[in-house]
């Protein structure tokens, strides 16, 4: 049985927390966060332990802490924390260097991930950082943790910020793409339900395609593609009205703080 904390039950917190009780029944998890309803709901709603302050967290020993504190106050709840130099820190806080990080936990092995929301259905994309000189047990232990939550994508550190940019901000743009296809199908006659439906199911089906495949996106893209079929046509219209540099330039634009 491991005890698994997680410091800051927000948006981030509460999704990791959905993910870990669907896949961790048997593990204790622990939500540390200032008294709020919502959370309180939350934790009678999935049953994990709540906690408001970190003497309490430091005293039940946990294996695991996930920060998924806002980066402002991240090495504040950092320097609040004094766990058993086994415990692994794992932290979520986009723009805190594992440097600053590793300095204020000196003792233990800390990590940074990037995750994104769909982690509640254990579907997410995570980006992980995990230093050179972290032992290789430890490194294991940290991503068969993970791997519970979703895809793990093992990047440099500087490259956290392009990966959480994609995986974090991907699904409001594809968000945006199923409800330009669901218009469509509205417009052609399917009711909202179907329409909205079949959106889902074709991207669900294509991006598991495309994962699974060692084919690039562009090959997959020309395997449906017949000379002169619907398909192409429709495509050569997408790149008349720029869709492409639509998601390249929105993808820039959100990861420029």
């Amino acid at each position: 049985m491991t005890k698994i904390a997680v410091i800051g039950v927000g948006h981030m917190g509460s999704a990791i927390i959905k993910g870990l009780v669907k896949s961790s029944p048997d593990n204790v998890i622990i939500g540390e966060n200032p008294t709020n309803p919502r959370v309180n709901d939350l934790a009678q709603q999935l049953g994990f332990d709540l906690i408001d302050n970190l003497l309490d967290l430091n005293s039940l020993k946990p294996d695991i802490v996930i920060l998924t504190t806002p980066a402002p106050l991240t090495l504040q709840v950092a320097k609040g924390l004094d766990l058993d130099k086994k415990t692994i820190i794992i932290s979520a806080a986009a723009g805190v260097s594992y440097e600053d990080l590793h300095t204020t936990l000196p003792n233990n092995p800390v990590a940074r991930m990037i995750p994104n929301i769909p982690v509640s259905i254990n579907s997410g994309t995570i980006g992980l950082f995990l230093p050179k000189n972290m032992e290789s047990d430890i490194k294991v232990e940290i991503e068969d943790f993970l791997a519970q939550l979703g895809d793990i994508i093992t990047v440099k550190e500087n490259q956290l910020s392009i990966v959480g940019t994609i995986a974090g901000c991907g699904p409001a743009f594809v968000d945006v793409f199923l409800d330009a296809l669901g218009d469509a199908g509205v417009l052609n006659g399917l009711s909202r339900s179907v329409a909205n439906k079949l959106a889902a199911s074709m991207v669900k089906g294509s991006s598991s395609l495309a994962y699974d495949s060692p084919l690039a996106p562009a090959q997959l893209r020309d395997q449906v593609c017949s000379p002169g079929g619907t398909t192409i046509k429709g495509v050569v219209d997408l790149e008349k009205n720029g869709f492409r540099y639509s998601v390249i330039s929105a993808i820039n634009k959100a990861n420029k703080n």
